[in-house]
């Protein structure tokens, strides 16, 4: 609080202009006291202690009334003040602290009146306040931080300097080589320019990449005799939400639309397949063998291979109640891995069955309802580790520690045989038995080496009911690369009649992690995918060099066709490179003038004058 105590009255007889002085003389110190401590960042109030000048008209009672009023202003200002600072002339005033445990006093005298307040507390800083050395502090502190403000700000306009002389420097290469292109961007621009956390921008580069490992996947979906199809990104939320403790319904970028419809970006492709073979179950001609590539959303931890946003290539078979179905989905995976040069060496796929563990944790006493929740917790065993998985099944599943421990067990065992001898009686040897056939067509078809059993993979999904598979690294860098499963109870738990129904989803981020690590990307997609770059060398040219880009594109080929006039050659040449042209079609006035056109092989460097219908 800033005090300026009250103006000494001047006789009746002084002039107006001598009393309005002195009261300004006291307002301008007052004002200039706030603002040195709003300079400290403090919070300011002006008490206006001061006596205005007295008109002659005033008598005594309205004086004393004014006054009183003014009094208790301050003392209410006073009560929450940490400092106080009495502005004054010299010798006008005399300022009386009072302290003790409980309270502190404060007496302000002048010649022509007095004022007293009791603040309690006392601030800390009270008990020994001295206001002129308080005062040489704070100007010690402005001082200090106007200081480190102007070094801040040197700071500030260095870097700026230095961003400002990178770019004319690249102005300067490009404006030289004639192959780059400067685009300005203010310092704070008014968007954030990074897209939302845990997604994407596809700049061409990466649409050539993406545009490749799609391809790949339709190559694969294709050979196999599948055919693709593909779902609104929007649907509802009750087709995911089908039992508690399913992680994914906490991962759902859910709203309510402006119908009042619960609706969700779809985080996984399965429940739109099944809402669509529902949406036509009597003209359907069974077994269905579908593909899509759609783009998904959860909101997760975004990690290396894990994006909030990613395309997931998947393939199922909706109709085939025997194992075969898997075993084709499995050699599907391993035809992919084998198309773009990786090898079982490289990754390997986990089997394992989800009708073999419910039959094992029914014998240990888990109930059928408690089956999912609990598959939640044991698919985390290769990430937090046997010991956290007892802890875990314990404490949020409510299961005794002996069942927890030997559920742990069981997710130890390396084959099938391990796991029947382990559990006895309770293991489901039906189901035991499609994991022995199962590995037997697997070597059968060709890819037996790419697979292992693991009863530790159950998959977190609680529409899974038989064999159940998942991609891996086998290096350990990645999480999982792939992973699906049989799930033939969905149909019903939508509405409709239960079908037998198996299926995978790979994700583009994970594998292209892989890919990248490998080196297996061809040197192709590091370039542009054009044929022919098109060159009219003057303006006049132009109707000629279209006319030639038209039949080449008709022929076939993908035509770049330089579009802005009076672009030298060294530039031109340069654009072919970066686009990956495999020749350049050059329009020269004294070539057109003879009916040829002067192609250069970008390969070879060798130009040839050729007639324009020999082009194509």
């Amino acid at each position: 609080v800033s005090i300026a105590p009250p103006v000494s009255r001047v006789g009746r007889r002084a002039s107006t202009s001598t009393r309005r002085a002195a009261a300004a003389d006291v307002g301008a110190r007052r004002v200039s006291s706030s603002r040195r401590l709003r300079d400290d960042r403090r919070g300011v109030a002006i008490v206006a202690a001061a006596s205005p000048p007295r008109d002659d008209d005033d008598d005594d009672d309205s004086i004393e009334a004014r006054d009183d009023l003014r009094r208790r202003r301050v003392a209410a200002a006073l009560a929450c003040a940490a400092a106080v600072v009495v502005v004054a002339p010299p010798g006008s005033v005399d300022v009386v602290l009072g302290a003790s445990s409980s309270s502190l006093s404060i007496s302000i005298s002048t010649s022509s009146s007095s004022f007293a307040a009791l603040v309690a507390p006392p601030p800390a800083s009270a008990l020994e306040l001295d206001p002129w050395k308080e005062g040489r502090a704070r100007k010690a502190q402005a001082r200090a931080m106007a200081s480190a403000m102007v070094d801040e700000r040197a700071k500030k306009e260095a870097e700026a300097a230095k961003k400002a002389a990178k770019l004319e420097a690249r102005q300067i290469r490009g404006a030289s080589s004639g192959a780059a292109i400067t685009v300005g961007v203010v310092p704070h621009p008014p968007v954030d320019l990074e897209p939302p956390s845990g997604t994407r921008d596809f700049y061409p580069e990466d649409m050539r990449l993406q545009r490749w490992l799609f391809d790949k996947f339709r190559a694969i979906g294709d050979a196999c005799g599948f055919e693709e199809y593909d779902a609104p990104v929007l649907e509802r939320q009750e087709l995911y939400k089908r039992k508690a403790g399913e992680e994914i319904t906490s991962q759902m970028y859910a709203f309510v639309d402006q119908e009042g419809h619960e609706v969700t970006l779809r985080p996984e492709m399965t429940p739109s397949l099944a809402r669509m073979v529902l949406g036509r179950a009597q003209s359907h001609v069974l077994p269905l063998k579908w593909y899509s590539v759609p783009q998904c959303w959860r909101f997760e931890t975004t990690q290396r291979g894990r994006k909030r946003e990613h395309y997931q290539w998947n393939m199922d078979v909706v109709g085939c109640p025997s194992i075969n179905a898997e075993v084709e989905l499995l050699y599907a995976i391993c035809a992919f891995f084998t198309s773009i040069g990786i090898t079982s060496k490289d990754i390997g796929i986990k089997i394992n069955s989800r009708k073999v563990m419910a039959s094992v944790l029914k014998a240990m006493g888990v109930s059928d309802d408690a089956f999912a929740p609990v598959c939640v917790v044991m698919d985390k065993f290769d990430k937090i580790g046997a010991a956290a998985t007892e802890e875990e099944l314990v404490s949020t599943q409510g299961l005794d520690a002996a069942t927890a421990k030997k559920i742990v067990s069981c997710l130890q065992c390396a084959t099938v045989d391990d796991l029947t001898a382990l559990c006895g009686d309770g293991v489901d040897t039906g189901g035991v038995d499609e994991l022995k056939k199962l590995f037997e067509l697997a070597d059968a078809y060709g890819f037996g080496d790419w697979l292992v059993f693991d009863a530790s993979v159950v998959r977190g999904l609680s529409y899974y009911t038989g064999v159940v598979f998942e991609g891996f690294d086998r290096a350990g860098e990645l999480r999982a690369i792939c992973g699906g499963g049989r799930y033939d109870k969905l149909l019903g738990a939508l509405g409709g009649e239960d079908r037998s129904m198996v299926g995978f989803g790979f994700g583009d981020a994970v594998i292209m992690e892989l890919v990248n690590d490998r080196g297996l990307l061809p040197e192709s997609l590091k370039t542009g995918c054009v044929d022919d770059l098109v060159y009219p060398m003057t303006a006049a040219l132009r109707p000629a060099a279209m006319a030639i880009a038209a039949r080449l594109r008709k022929a076939g080929r993908r035509v770049d066709l330089v579009i802005e006039d009076g672009k030298k050659p060294k530039w031109v040449f340069k654009h072919a490179e970066r686009s990956g042209a495999a020749r350049v079609v050059l329009l020269g006035e004294k070539e057109w003038a003879e009916g040829k056109v002067r192609v250069k092989d970008l390969a070879s460097r060798e130009e040839t004058d050729v007639d324009p219908e020999s082009l194509c």
